[in-house]
């Protein structure tokens, strides 16, 4: 069966339609528990700044990095490097892909505020913490031991700390930064948007997995058991999300820091699964594909070694993941790739098959 391309609605509606709307009543009923509460909303900083900011330069720069060799291989034909630009610019930036990375963007953004919001508001709508059992559970893991111990047996605490602090904190760049690659460089728009709305799932996800077992992480609920790490950016990152947590509880109006201590389920986990599975099912090139794989693999590690989590919430996490990928799918739609074209036109979609 064939649509043909006037029959069919713009780009960004038929890929981001559903997920949009989700993002929007995600972002309404933040609202409307920070008016019930009498909480404030904040804007998360990153290191890159806020991030209605942050994502927006990313897309940018990533856009920059799509025209500028492409206009500098046509500088000759076309009489200039900047009449190269503009043509580049013109012929791949206007019509359904620009429609289609604002779209995701707008999604992403939403379900991130969102996100970050209701997990400050953690502590002042649910008291009770779960962390006793999440200690218990990792003691039946790993067999009456403290994994964040043996871990710290097993790999030593000097380089490995270092190597898996890099690997951690790589996290805050990863995220940002894939987003936009999925939104700017892709030819085929369905996978760009599979990808930004799987992210976008696995806030909301998130935040429901926070309420069900609201816990504070090995690091906040036992820090003797990991003394005998060395300073790192971790350690560093850990003492000031813990200053923040002081500071919010003290009074969430007196600062603009947010909460941000949430251990089950762990999204670093989850999101860098989304990615490596999203990656794997699209049929990334092999080299992308194993480089996420093992990416996922020493995060899941690090977040045990440092404290961050459970080895329930790694493994929450990978639920998380894989479901938030299965419902992007089902949110973006099926059929054949989707092409962009300048001006908004659509090429012919085959509707069965992905």
């Amino acid at each position: 069966m064939t649509i043909e391309a006037g029959s069919v609605r713009p780009a960004w509606r038929r890929l981001f339609g559903v997920p949009l709307c989700v993002s929007v009543v995600f972002t309404v009923l933040m609202l409307a528990t920070a008016v019930w509460a009498d909480l404030p909303i904040r804007d998360p900083d990153g290191f890159l700044g806020p991030s209605f900011i942050r994502l927006p330069l990313i897309g940018l720069l990533m856009i920059a990095v799509d025209v500028v060799p492409r206009a500098f291989s046509r500088r000759s034909e076309l009489g200039g490097l900047g009449k190269a630009v503009w043509d580049v610019l013109r012929t791949r930036w206007s019509g359904s892909r620009l429609g289609v990375a604002v779209a995701g963007l707008i999604t992403f953004y939403l379900a991130y505020l969102s996100y970050r919001n209701f997990k400050s508001f953690l502590p002042f709508l649910q008291e009770r913490l779960t962390d006793g059992m999440l200690i218990e559970s990792d003691e039946w893991f790993a067999f009456g031991a403290h994994p964040g111990d043996l871990l710290q047996d097993v790999l030593g605490t000097g380089i490995t700390a270092d190597v898996l602090s890099a690997v951690y904190m790589a996290y805050m760049v990863f995220v940002p930064a894939t987003l936009a690659a999925g939104l700017v460089w892709s030819d085929n728009l369905r996978r760009g948007a599979w990808y930004a709305t799987a992210l976008s799932f696995n806030w909301i996800l998130g935040t429901v997995s926070y309420y069900a077992l609201p816990s504070l992480g090995p690091i906040y609920a036992e820090p003797q058991r990991f003394t005998d790490l060395p300073e790192t950016a971790v350690s560093g990152l850990q003492e000031s999300l813990y200053e923040n947590r002081i500071e919010v509880l003290a009074d969430p109006f007196a600062t603009n820091d947010v909460h941000g201590i949430a251990a089950f389920a762990s999204l670093h986990v989850s999101i860098v699964f989304t990615a490596a599975l999203v990656a794997h099912l699209t049929r990334l090139p092999k080299v992308v594909r194993w480089v996420l794989w093992a990416y996922v693999v020493l995060t899941a590690l690090a977040t045990v070694y440092f404290g961050w989590h459970y080895i329930v919430d790694g493994i929450a996490g990978f639920a998380l993941g894989g479901i938030s990928v299965w419902l992007a799918s089902k949110a973006v739609g099926g059929g054949a790739p989707l092409k962009p074209e300048p001006e908004e036109k659509l090429p012919q979609l085959e509707t069965a098959g992905v």
